[in-house]
């Protein structure tokens, strides 16, 4: 259930989009509002459990990076929203350009995809590109704040 998302990887289109909806209520409730080392404990905390699960669900049905895993999308959410903005605009701009990453997989995000295999490949996939989605989030920011 955990790598599934509580279900939400179920969907029969776009999986990884509806994980990544399922990962918004439980930033915009629990997580953003959470001090800064308390939110990094439960990325870290959340990231190892992922990696694990990741790893005995994709040996259990014997697919490497089945389409339903989506436990690595919330994570990626997540950290796309660290230290961001609160508000409804920005948790939308953070899912767009979080989709956008994990979607297009540009270099080096797809070498990830590629070529680190496991339950740990399956989440450094989204790690990197919530970390590119996090500096565009971040660079918005500073954007907005320099105008």
């Amino acid at each position: 259930m955990l790598a599934f998302g509580l279900g939400s990887g179920l969907f029969p289109k776009a999986p990884g989009t509806m994980g990544t909806i399922a990962a918004l209520p439980i930033y915009w409730f629990f997580l953003q509002d959470l001090s800064v080392w308390a939110y990094v404990l439960v990325l870290l905390a959340t990231m190892v459990i992922g990696t694990y699960v990741c790893e005995k669900t994709s040996q259990d049905l014997n697919v490497h990076d089945h389409s339903g895993i989506v436990i690595d999308e919330w994570i990626g959410m997540w950290i796309t929203m660290f230290l961001a903005p609160q508000g409804i605009a920005w948790l939308v701009w953070g899912f767009i350009l979080f989709r956008i990453f994990d979607i297009a997989k540009p270099w080096p995000i797809k070498w990830f995809d590629q070529h680190v295999k496991g339950g740990f490949g399956i989440m450094m996939d989204d790690v990197v590109a919530a970390l590119a989605a996090w500096g565009c989030v971040q660079l918005t920011v500073l954007a907005i704040a320099l105008l």
